[in-house]
């Protein structure tokens, strides 16, 4: 029963009293407990019933399951040459549902900016053995580091790193069906098909300028991707990316062609001690991305980190990235991070970090930051 154990407890509590008084007769105290017991039925039947109405009106019915919720934010002060400004960049609230031990659900809403609603995730999950499983809705790409795995508490420096998001275009999410499962003792695989990028000479044939957040995507040419991981060893992760659209542009520019992304990353930790490295690039084919040397888009960084005590961590991190690479002139973009993490709590972070950058890029300054996930 749900509803009303105080008042049992009462009627409870009661009977036990009568049961003690010394001067009540026997067939008296029997009399008196059959009807306490005929009281607590009918309020137990009660409560059931009043339950069971709630539970109607509200949406719920007979269904079963567990349900769950959870979220992430994060608060940006960005203090560099090119702005000034305070940001509430991201309040995301997660919905999950476990239909059984073999179907969920999961659910992401991002509010970006304080201002913009977004879908992140929504998607099925099936398992259909015990080492394989599917996925079909909005999912993430499984691809880089951060794609999949972003919460503030999870990487060093206030920003995501201009790798995986001017090249890899982190938070990256498409609609479609993907299939993942273990190959061997810490071999697994993923194989997506799914809505691709929509970028155009507008934008410069920008990947991040593609993405099309599965709002009415254009999927005159849909994007497979494949991905192998290794995990075979403890703190080590080594993982290769492979995605091939047959039009970028999505039918939109008859001088643009296929474009094709490979990636790949390690990340090795030893102690406090860890070590990310990561590669990523894209080819575009046809005489329009060509034209202004976006036909060839790449990146890569390195980041050793060092946790001082299990509440404070350093890092330092070298990027470069080029979204013209093709082009005759020198267009690519340098940058340098240094900072440091302090989790008072294990899922909050107050981030600091130093940002120079070289090459094409002008900006500098430092960024400080908060973060939780629940």
């Amino acid at each position: 029963m749900k509803l009303d154990k105080a008042l049992l407890a009462s009627i409870t509590l009661a009977s036990s009293t009568l049961f003690a008084a010394p001067a009540m007769a026997a067939d008296d105290k029997d009399a008196i407990w059959s009807a306490i017991k005929s009281l607590e039925e009918k309020v137990e039947m009660t409560a059931d019933a009043m339950d069971s109405d709630s539970a109607g009106k509200h949406g719920h019915g007979t269904s079963s399951g567990k349900t769950t919720i959870g979220g992430y934010g994060e608060m940006h002060y960005n203090n560099l040459d090119s702005k000034k400004e305070v940001d509430f960049h991201r309040s995301v609230l997660f919905l999950g549902h476990e239909f059984s031990n073999k179907t969920r659900f999961f659910m992401e809403w991002d509010l970006e900016h304080a201002g913009t609603m977004e879908l992140e995730q929504s998607f099925l999950e099936f398992d259909i053995s015990d080492k394989t499983s599917v996925k079909t809705g909005v999912v993430l790409i499984p691809v880089g580091i951060i794609n999949e795995t972003h919460e503030p508490p999870t990487f060093y420096g206030v920003e995501r790193n201009p790798v995986e998001n001017k090249i890899i275009p982190t938070t990256w999410r498409e609609g479609g069906v993907g299939i993942s499962g273990e190959l061997a003792e810490g071999w697994s695989y993923d194989a997506y098909l799914t809505s691709g990028l929509e970028t155009s000479s507008g934008d410069g044939y920008a990947v991040r300028d593609g993405r099309q957040h599965v709002i009415k995507a254009v999927a005159e040419d849909l994007a497979y991707t494949g991905r192998i991981k290794w995990v075979g060893m403890p703190g080590v992760e080594i993982a290769a990316t492979y995605q091939r659209q047959g039009d970028m542009t999505q039918g939109a520019d008859a001088t643009a062609g296929a474009a094709s992304l490979i990636e790949t990353h390690a990340v090795i930790t030893r102690g406090a001690t860890t070590l990310k490295a990561l590669y990523a690039a894209w080819d575009l084919d046809g005489s329009g991305p060509e034209s202004n040397g976006s036909n060839e888009q790449n990146g890569w960084y390195i980041e050793p980190s060092y946790k001082v005590t299990p509440k404070f961590g350093i890092f330092a991190r070298y990027n470069e990235w080029d979204n013209t690479a093709g082009s005759a002139t020198d267009s690519k973009y340098k940058q340098t991070d240094v900072g440091a993490n302090y989790w008072p709590e294990e899922n909050v972070v107050v981030k600091l970090d130093i940002m120079d950058q070289g090459g094409k890029g002008t900006d500098s300054g430092f960024n400080l930051g908060v973060g939780f996930q629940f």
